[in-house]
């Protein structure tokens, strides 16, 4: 019960700061409007790199929103009296990770079809993005958690969160890359 009170929690303090929820989308949707800018309007190339520039924007994006994870509730020493709570600390900090991604990895996956008219992807390779970017970002959001734990407590520990998790991302983007090279290499994503 704790477990959904908390996601509820961090639901509604996020939905009272729009900024923070909105820049990370609002750059996913920047980089992947630019590439098509500087890159050039041909859709053959654009929708053969565009699997990989959704990823970057997305894993970008994600970075950017990492720090409020566990910061606002440090500094107030609400994370403190969560610590005190008859649930587990890895269930708290598991709700706070769900919360994240409710709040950044879901709306990266609903933004993804506009992604897919601005990289000229067909709806099979977009098909293959959604699901990549559904597995993936969970995942993002638990390495971030544990970037962000580590760094909580630093005043300037942005650099430093960057230089922690951006290495443990790539893994994450290796598989994803390989997911998505299957409709191209002749293997089948039929929806």
């Amino acid at each position: 019960m704790i477990f959904l009170e908390i996601i509820k929690r961090e639901l509604q303090i996020a939905m009272r700061k729009n900024a923070e929820i909105l820049n990370p989308l609002w750059f996913f949707l920047l980089v992947i409007t630019l590439f098509p800018l500087v890159i050039g309007p041909d859709p053959k190339l654009l929708s053969r790199i565009a699997l990989g520039i959704a990823w970057v924007a997305a894993l970008l994006s994600a970075l950017l929103s990492f720090e409020r994870l566990f910061r606002d509730d440090f500094i107030d020493g609400s994370l403190e009296q969560l610590m005190l709570t008859a649930q587990p600390l890895p269930m708290t900090a598991l709700a706070k990770v769900v919360a994240h991604w409710l709040l950044t990895g879901l709306p990266l996956i609903l933004l993804s079809p506009i992604a897919a008219l601005l990289l000229s992807l067909e709806v099979n390779i977009w098909w293959a993005l959604v699901l990549t970017l559904l597995l993936g970002t969970p995942v993002l959001s638990c390495i971030g958690a544990i970037g962000v734990a580590l760094t909580v407590g630093l005043r300037k520990g942005g650099l430093l969160l960057s230089l922690l998790v951006v290495p443990l991302f790539i893994p994450v983007l290796i598989f994803a890359s390989a997911g998505l090279n299957v409709p191209y290499g002749g293997g089948n994503w039929r929806f």
